[in-house]
């Protein structure tokens, strides 16, 4: 403790732990995976500290599976996985996206595609964070770069998925996972915490998927009194399937506007020495850092570099990039894939200036020295 703030030397994975104890969940379930593994290690170490309960189970389909009952339930609730892991929970992400199970779901990413390069850094992720699971459906996805950042963004990804009955993607990758540095652990209430709405009538009142003006429906408990019908299929305010296509559509579209209207209560973004620049550098998560260093020292040279840093990574920040592309002369777009993020910008962009990509998969962070040179190879 110093000046009244408790500082620890912790790993972004040990972060995200400690942000979701201070959002309050009180429920994990999981299955260990490199390198998220740390992130089940310490929730099954303070979890039952503070009431809550930890449980490892079978496979990562069976913890999708097993947090979606347990925030029915009424509890926050969280899991962990990378790569392989993250493919196995599509299908129940889109029951808790249909279904509106407020959930986080935390993906330090590796390299693949399959088991890939399990101690290895990648960014292979983010195309399946929006487009895993089938179907049109909300995505909500954060990408932090520091320790202190996976700590804050846990406590906003449990924010979000409450406020708006969604499940809540923390898309880390295995640098900002790994790496150790202070973390602030902020006081109770230093912290905004947002909880479902409950309902307000009676249980033989309550109709489960009724939307209020904001689009969504106050949520109960199970176990509260109030009896209601849960189902993946298309269903009616009742929560009852239907087969009638007009009620089908319309909660389809609600499931979406309800996130796609609202993207100004989430668009977080970082702009670095931007005021001026002519070049601009895109870069999220760990690869951020090195983006950094590079513009640090092409800054030095007198050149005139930035960089945008997507937080929100979806809903894509369309108004932000649009509004980027009037001032710059180029971007580029850095991230450890083959272009995923890039396909997002050069949309949004590639129409007022040119976009391009500087990529690398071989399971090693871009360094501001490969950014230097994309750069001037570039011109």
């Amino acid at each position: 403790m110093t000046n009244g703030q408790n500082y620890i030397l912790a790993q972004g994975n040990e972060a995200c732990v400690e942000g979701a104890l201070a959002a309050g969940m009180k429920f994990f379930a999981g299955y260990p995976i490199t390198p998220s593994t740390e992130i089940a290690e310490l929730s099954a170490q303070r979890l039952p500290q503070l009431g809550g309960k930890f449980i490892q189970m079978e496979d990562e389909i069976a913890s999708m599976a097993a947090i979606i009952g347990a925030s029915l339930a009424g509890v926050k609730a969280m899991t962990a996985t990378s790569g392989p892991g993250f493919s196995l929970m599509q299908e129940n992400i889109g029951f808790a996206a249909m279904a509106e199970v407020p959930c986080v779901i935390v993906n330090v990413q590796r390299g693949g595609p399959s088991t890939g390069l399990p101690t290895s850094p990648s960014q292979g992720d983010v195309m399946q964070a929006k487009w895993g699971s089938h179907g049109d459906y909300p995505a909500i996805a954060l990408t932090p770069n520091s320790v202190q950042e996976s700590y804050e963004l846990t406590i906003k990804a449990f924010n979000l998925a409450e406020k708006y009955r969604t499940p809540v993607v923390l898309l880390m990758d295995e640098t900002v996972g790994h790496m150790r540095e202070k973390l602030i652990l902020r006081e109770e209430r230093e912290i905004e915490i947002i909880n479902r709405k409950k309902p307000r009538v009676k249980p033989e009142e309550y109709i489960p998927y009724k939307a209020d003006e904001d689009l969504v429906p106050p949520m109960a408990s199970f176990g509260e009194g109030y009896r209601y019908h849960v189902t993946g299929l298309a269903h009616d305010e009742t929560g009852f399937p239907t087969n009638n296509h007009k009620i089908a559509g319309q909660l389809t579209e609600r499931l979406v506007r309800k996130v796609k209207l609202n993207i100004d209560d989430f668009s977080y973004y970082e702009e670095y020495r931007l005021e001026d620049a002519e070049t601009v550098i895109v870069a999220y998560g760990g690869v951020s850092r090195s983006a950094m260093l590079a513009i640090d020292r092409m800054r030095e040279q007198g050149r005139k570099v930035g960089m945008f840093r997507p937080i929100t990574i979806w809903p894509v920040l369309e108004k932000e990039l649009k509004a980027l592309s009037g001032r710059a002369k180029e971007i580029y777009v850095a991230e450890m894939n083959l272009g995923q993020y890039y396909l997002e910008v050069d949309r949004i962009a590639g129409k007022r200036c040119p976009v391009k990509k500087i990529n690398k998969v071989t399971g090693e962070l871009i360094t501001p020295d490969e950014i230097i040179d994309a750069i001037d190879g570039g011109k």
